[in-house]
């Protein structure tokens, strides 16, 4: 019987063409596996909470108008959607708990550092209220534990972005200032990771393409910050920590970052529940979509025989 999906993408974007791109390339892979799949924009299925319980609305209209679908794949990061669709009886991929938890860094390494997964010594800023300042002694604290340089990461950023790298102490002060009332890590730096990161797309329980992405002139070495790409066979290691990063979280499909530590030992910089999937295409030839069709059809298939 033919699967019905629907893939959502976020519709609030100035650069959206890159999210619809993503959710085309879902959309032709499911139609391979003969699953009609529809692409929704977030902000065409609204969620309505009233006495008498939770719905969709369709562009704000009275109603869907047609059945709800047998899995969504959720290309956004709209948790509070993802958990009205959960909560109406549809199968998400991505749940709404893995998308939680790995868009907020900071509880992404807090359940890291829960399993004794390798992650940069990290130091949680103490929440600072917008016209509140950090207390030096934090500060200090900080320096003290991980050294300078020393990376700030904010709790929510993409493409690299919302990542600094500071060098000295007055970069430091100067940049806490800016992020008063924002949540963010100190984190050690990897210089032994400057500039090279490698990308691994798990699917369930595998690892389905894989890539080694290096900076020009950069500490970062996203794509989107002009870093260049080339296909990459992980070890075993770093295939079972990707992968157990991955669960950590409580994803079924995840971009999982690791950096190279001081003897090239792998260790996890972060985890996205929704990376894109074209970069790992032209790097590799790989196309993911069809792993992650392939496998949301078989869990379906499981769900129905359990």
């Amino acid at each position: 019987m033919k699967k019905l999906g629907w893939i959502i993408y976020n519709g609030n974007l100035s650069s959206g063409g890159k999210f619809l791109d993503f959710a085309e390339w879902i959309q032709r892979a499911a139609a391979r596996k003969n699953s009609e799949a529809v692409i929704y924009k977030n902000n065409q299925l609204l969620s309505l909470l009233q006495t008498s319980g939770r719905s969709l609305l369709q562009d704000g209209g009275p109603g869907l108008p047609h059945q709800l679908p047998d899995y969504v794949f959720f290309a956004d990061k709209d948790i509070y959607l993802a958990r009205q669709l959960e909560a109406i009886g549809v199968r998400v991929f991505n749940s709404a708990d893995a998308i939680a938890n790995s868009d907020d860094k900071i509880t992404s390494y807090q359940l890291l550092a829960a399993r004794k997964l390798p992650v940069p010594k990290t130091l949680i800023a103490p929440k600072v209220f917008p016209r509140g300042s950090m207390d030096d002694q934090t500060i200090q604290t900080a320096v003290r534990q991980l050294g300078l340089p020393m990376i700030l990461k904010e709790a929510f950023g993409s493409f690299g972005q919302q990542v600094y790298l500071v060098n000295t102490e007055d970069e430091l002060q100067r940049k806490v200032h800016e992020l008063r009332g924002k949540a963010f890590v100190f984190q050690e730096f990897m210089v032994s990771s400057y500039g090279k990161d490698i990308r691994l797309h798990v699917v369930g329980d595998e690892v389905s393409a894989a890539m080694k992405r290096r900076a020009r002139d950069d500490f970062r070495a996203n794509v989107t910050a002009g870093g260049i790409t080339e296909a990459y066979t992980p070890t075993q290691a770093e295939t079972d920590i990707a992968i157990s990063a991955a669960r950590a979280v409580g994803a079924d499909i995840a971009g999982v970052d690791l950096l190279f530590g001081p003897d090239g030992e792998p260790i996890i910089c972060e985890i996205n529940s929704n990376a894109h999937i074209r970069n790992m295409y032209e790097c590799t030839g790989i196309n993911v979509a069809d792993a992650i069709m392939n496998y949301i059809l078989a869990v379906l298939k499981e769900d129905v025989h359990v």
